[in-house]
């Protein structure tokens, strides 16, 4: 923050001119920066998940990055330069949950305040918008640029509708985030079923209570979305994730609605260190816990994941180099991306409060196989995140084909505030992923989700010449969905 001040104060000597003895600014130096960059790079060989995916896969130089970076400090005259440098080295890396925050500049004082005016009656869309419920911009997808769609006149969340396929029909659902936040219309109904005040502060517990009940209405719009599209006559279905930027955890549960088979989620790998030391422990802690008061089935398996926890504890505490030494790999390993429990059928842990600290998808209402039937899945290079695991949780398992293009490449990402650096310099925070998601083949999900069938869309095409191309692909796609199904249902 203090070299934001100090460019605000040259910058008024510069309007204001500089009289006989005024003080002249210090010349500007990299040197503090220099400081900056060599904490990232420390932060990056020490903190990041992706380091082994980036030397190896990505093919990319450590040392000529960073050069470059410091010459090109060298050669800097401001801040602002230094900063676009920065920028320029997070891009180079081009993994999707890199990230670097700039501190804002100290805001201008506030002018005098206006006469007193009456606040309007406040609202639920008002009261809902002013804690991050709001619809995507590309809300709709692609359907409505589909020859002969017909849309199920279902409101948002998660539109829905058919278009001739095949000889008959074939459904198509638009999943634009995997998160209730991207549906203001869940957050006012929550408010209205939960008789939220809305002239008072909302806490923590009242936002907890929002999201719940808007996660809860958000499984039931789909497994309603999914019945009336077998009911309109489709026989396969189309799920649309295209420039869907990711969510949260409710990907797992959404997924495991278009599989009567329990799927098998991702393994879990994780920086080893303080962070990940510590949820171990905090995880092992909770389910000694629950075990003390669980029926003698329940204990044992309970002590049982606990030990688990304690195994993965002590991984956490290793120090292991990017070498690739297979006695001690860079990452550690334990549970899945669900947690200690990869697959369950839904329902199985019914009534255990502790569920959700095993199998994550447990804390969600969803049934397994509320479609039964092909599915494809549509992605792009917006694909992000949990839309990635969605779509990879689902290849992995056979149990849909993807159809599309490359996905972004953001993986697993950041847990419980993960592990930020902050730049001593410019107060700058880097965000590094803390963990990966390592799929069926023991690749890193960073990677990104390479299609079954690809598309040659690019990211800026228009809505109209994509659903072209979807459309010429579709006969062939549904084809192959079709024998993947039946391939699926014979095991």
């Amino acid at each position: 923050m203090g070299k934001y001040l100090a460019a605000v104060a040259a910058m008024a000597v510069l309007v204001l001119g500089a009289g006989p003895g005024s003080a002249q600014p210090p010349a500007w130096s990299p040197g503090p920066w220099l400081d900056d960059l060599a904490q990232a790079r420390a932060a990056i060989e020490t903190r990041y998940a992706n380091l082994e995916w980036l030397l190896t896969e990505r093919e990319l130089d450590l040392d000529a990055l960073f050069a470059r970076a410091r010459a090109a400090l060298g050669n800097a005259r401001s801040d602002g330069e230094a900063v676009a440098i920065f920028n320029r080295l997070v891009q180079r890396i081009g993994d999707g949950h890199v990230g670097i925050e700039w501190p804002r500049p100290a805001a201008a004082p506030a002018a005098a305040a206006p006469p007193a005016v009456p606040p309007p009656a406040p609202t639920a869309a008002g009261f809902c918008r002013a804690r991050g419920y709001a619809s995507p911009s590309n809300a709709a997808g692609l359907a409505p640029a589909l020859s002969g769609y017909a849309p199920l006149g279902t409101a948002d969340p998660l539109p829905a509708g058919t278009i001739p396929a095949a000889g008959g029909r074939a459904g198509i659902l638009r999943i634009a985030v995997f998160d209730p936040h991207g549906s203001p219309e869940l957050c006012a109904d929550a408010v209205a079923a939960l008789a939220i005040p809305l002239d008072r502060p909302c806490d923590e517990a009242c936002d907890n209570r929002i999201v719940t009940h808007a996660y809860r209405q958000l499984g039931i719009a789909m497994q309603d979305r999914l019945a009336r599209l077998r009911e309109a006559g489709a026989r396969t279905l189309i799920v649309d994730i295209t420039g869907n930027g990711g969510g949260s955890e409710w990907t797992e549960a959404a997924a495991r609605m278009l599989s009567r088979r329990p799927l098998q989620s991702a393994r879990l790998g994780f920086v080893r260190g303080p962070h990940w030391e510590r949820l171990w422990r905090e995880l092992a802690g909770r389910l000694r816990a629950a075990a003390g008061g669980a029926g003698a089935a329940d204990r044992a398996r309970l002590l049982g994941w606990a030990g688990e926890a304690d195994a993965a504890r002590a991984e956490a505490q290793r120090r292991c180099p990017p070498t690739g030494d297979p006695a001690c790999p860079w990452l550690g390993r334990a549970g899945f991306a669900t947690g200690l429990v990869g697959r369950a059928p839904s329902g199985g842990f019914a009534g255990r409060d502790w569920a959700v600290h095993v199998f994550n998808p447990a804390q969600h209402s969803y049934v397994d196989g509320a479609w039964d039937g092909p599915v494809i899945v549509l992605t792009d290079q917006e694909t992000w995140s949990a839309a990635e695991q969605f779509a990879a949780l689902l290849q992995d398992n056979r149990a849909a084909l993807i159809l599309g293009a490359r996905t972004g490449g953001a993986g697993c990402g950041h847990t419980w505030g993960g592990t930020p650096t902050r730049l001593t310099n410019s107060g700058a925070t880097l965000a590094l992923p803390d963990c990966v998601r390592f799929r069926a083949d023991g690749s890193n999900e960073v990677r990104g989700i390479i299609p079954d069938q690809l598309l040659p869309w690019r990211a800026n095409d228009g809505r109209a010449f994509r659903a072209r191309l979807l459309e010429a692909a579709l006969p062939a796609a549904i084809d192959a969905a079709a024998a993947l199904y039946r391939r699926s249902v014979s095991r």
